[in-house]
């Protein structure tokens, strides 16, 4: 037990909590920017399983903030390649790679065989989704998001209030990393924190992360956050689904400006969605790329009509025909 003896000699730890961790099974949603930090601790940590979902392949863009990966290795699979290395960091943890979307079709399934969740996907349909499959199984669930210089990690579910408490409004627009750009430290550095929140869970340390968010400004050297123990729960909670669970009644509404309507929607901008008249459809199904605009239109369909409302996130494979 050499390898571990400087984090066994910690009180909260010892041999004890080494068997924990060598029991503990995680599911890490993600191999990017956050979770090449998270899972290169948790692994070097000693935990005995991660499964590990994550559909890119490594692109030379990635190699700033994601030090998993090699120059030689660009165009490989993340999670295979994040697996091989893992494996010849530490050979004591099984990493099993699912180089797949996570959706709202897999996750629960995924959630429920795991001890604990992170969401290193830094989507916001991945994270709602995740976040409703860990409330119904009773998951804990560590999230994370970075851009430009900040961001922040959160533990949610798990006797904690959901990520749908901590952010019941999401913004109109939202930047990615290709358009406002990160550094590679930021996203260490909140990659980092979901791994210690995540020893932290497992280890059963005392105060446990779950209700906190902690936020750390790289531009102005601030760290913050705060609790969200008593966040109340949305009453009327908009639900992922997946592409293929779309029912032949549903209304399908394709929300985005900038191409062709997916087959079998019909096309509608976001600042028309008040107009929309679903007429006899039991369900309305509101698409979009990201699941933001998804969400917000939803929002605000949800206040003029009783009826049923699911959210899509479109991935390469929806837009592609493939099942």
């Amino acid at each position: 037990m050499s390898r571990y003896a400087r984090q066994m000699v910690l009180p909260q730890i010892g041999a004890q909590g080494q068997q924990r961790l060598a029991q503990a099974h995680l599911l890490v949603v993600g191999a990017g920017g956050l979770g090449c930090p998270a899972l290169h601790y948790l692994a070097a940590a000693g935990v005995g399983r991660i499964t590990l979902v994550d559909p890119d392949c490594i692109e030379a863009t990635n190699l700033h903030r994601q030090p998993l990966y090699r120059t030689d290795q660009i165009g490989q699979p993340k999670a295979r390649a994040a697996a091989a290395a893992l494996a010849a960091l530490n050979p004591d943890v099984q990493v099993t790679p699912v180089t797949d979307w996570l959706t709202p079709a897999n996750a629960p399934a995924l959630v429920a065989g795991a001890d604990l969740v992170l969401d290193c996907a830094d989507s916001f349909a991945v994270s709602l989704t995740l976040s409703d499959a860990c409330m119904a199984a009773g998951r804990p669930l560590i999230t994370g998001s970075a851009l430009a210089l900040s961001g922040y990690a959160a533990g949610c579910c798990g006797g904690a209030p959901s990520l749908r408490a901590v952010f019941p409004d999401l913004p109109l627009q939202a930047a990615s990393c290709a358009s406002a750009g990160v550094l590679g430290p930021v996203v260490g550095m909140i990659g980092a924190l979901q791994a210690q929140m995540a020893l932290a869970v497992v280890l059963g340390l005392d105060p446990q992360p779950l209700g906190r968010l902690v936020s750390w400004d790289a531009g102005s050297w601030r760290m913050g956050g705060f609790r969200f123990d008593r966040a109340p729960e949305p009453d009327r909670p908009l639900p992922f689904i997946a592409f293929g669970q779309i029912r032949p009644d549903d209304l399908l509404i394709d929300l985005r400006t900038e191409a062709d309507p997916v087959a079998g929607a019909r096309h509608l901008p976001p600042d028309r969605i008040a107009d929309l008249d679903p007429g006899p459809a039991p369900r309305v199904v509101l698409a979009c790329r990201t699941g933001l605009r998804a969400q917000n239109a939803g929002q605000l369909l949800q206040s003029r009509w009783p009826g049923d409302i699911a959210l899509l996130a479109l991935t390469d494979d929806d837009l592609k025909g493939r099942p």
